[in-house]
Order: structure tokens, then sequence, then C-alpha cells
């Protein structure tokens, strides 16, 4: 399973053989089946989740029980409650599985350690969290002036492969609209595409 971590790391900087190894002693491997949690909300996470297989989503309640998701993290991406790692605080997040996955795990204290031993992970975090945080504007920007239909096909174009791999209630709640809804959208863009 490290290996897939490797890969994705070295796409962005060049790692020794020495660098490896370090990486490989400090991340922990972890199976998460489908609708289980890697983190509720109230918990303290030290780690952050490198996704191997399988796909997981960071979501909030709110006071109705309706639950507003934040991210998916399909294969190759990182995923977290950051403030609450770095500021050590009880999170507002829940972390779970929409299917079955399997993941690595880092915790804040070992990610600083292999800032320290190996530098060039500064950047490889920089360049991940620049991207998190331009992607994190646009979906605000998109949510605010474009339109049910145009925030779907934007997922389809961002989310390919989870597109009919994760429930559709999920995608419906993660681009604000009703599962009714969605399945109206899709049913047009299938008809559309056909």
């Amino acid at each position: 399973m490290v290996e897939k971590l490797i890969r994705h790391i070295q796409g962005i900087v060049a790692l020794s053989s020495e660098e490896i190894d370090i990486i490989k002693s400090l991340v922990k491997e972890r199976e998460v089946p489908r609708k289980k949690f890697l983190h509720q909300a109230g918990e303290i996470p030290y780690y952050s989740a490198f996704v191997v297989e399988g796909c997981l989503r960071s979501y909030t309640v709110d006071r109705n029980g309706f639950e507003h998701i934040l991210q998916f993290a399909p294969e190759n991406w990182w995923i977290s409650d950051m403030y609450s790692v770095v500021k050590n605080q009880p999170s507002i997040l829940y972390i779970d599985a929409l299917i079955d996955s399997k993941v690595l795990l880092l915790s804040r204290s070992c990610q600083l350690s292999l800032f320290d031993s190996i530098p060039k992970l500064e950047r490889y975090f920089r360049i991940l969290t620049e991207n998190a945080l331009a992607s994190s504007n646009q979906r605000t920007i998109n949510y605010l002036s474009l339109s049910a239909k145009e925030r779907y096909e934007r997922f389809c174009e961002m989310y390919p492969s989870l597109i009919h791999t994760i429930p559709q209630k999920s995608v419906a709640s993660y681009i604000g609209i009703t599962p009714e809804f969605l399945s109206k959208l899709r049913a047009e863009r299938i008809k559309a595409n056909s």
C-alpha cells in the first residue's frame, strides 16, 4: 500500500531510497469498511489519511440532521480535518468510508518529523495545500454562482470515477440539491449524451 503513496509523492518531489524508508516507517495502514468512521465529530483526529483504495468523505451534520459534505477523497487523495489536526482541537467533521477503503495514516507529529528529516516534503504538502485551497475557493464560487445543473456537470468533470460508484444522496448533498432533483439531472444528462 505504501508504494502508491511513494509514487504520489514522487510525482511532485524526488525521493531517495533512504527517504522512502523513513516514510514507510512513519505511516500506518488501516482498512475502513463502508459506512465506518475514520473519526467522528467531537474526537481529536491526530492524523491525515491518504486513500490507497476506495473513497472517504468529510461532512458536518446540521441541527436538523442534514449532512453537508465538504470533501470526497477517492484514491490518491488526502483527507483530514486540517483545522483540528493542526490546532489539536475536537473535530466538527465526520470522516467515513463511502465504499470499502484502505488508507495510510500519517500523524501530525510524524508529519512534522518528516519535514525535519526530509525538508522537500514541505514542498509536497505545500503544493497539496495550495491545490486544496484553490479547489475549496472554486467550489464556494460555483455554489454561489452556478445553477444546480452546472454544479452537477462540474462534479461529473471533477470526479468522473465517483459518479457511478458512490451513493447518489452523497452527490446531491455535495452539490446542494435534493436526491430527487439529482435524479432528474442525471436523466437529462443521459438523454443528452445518447
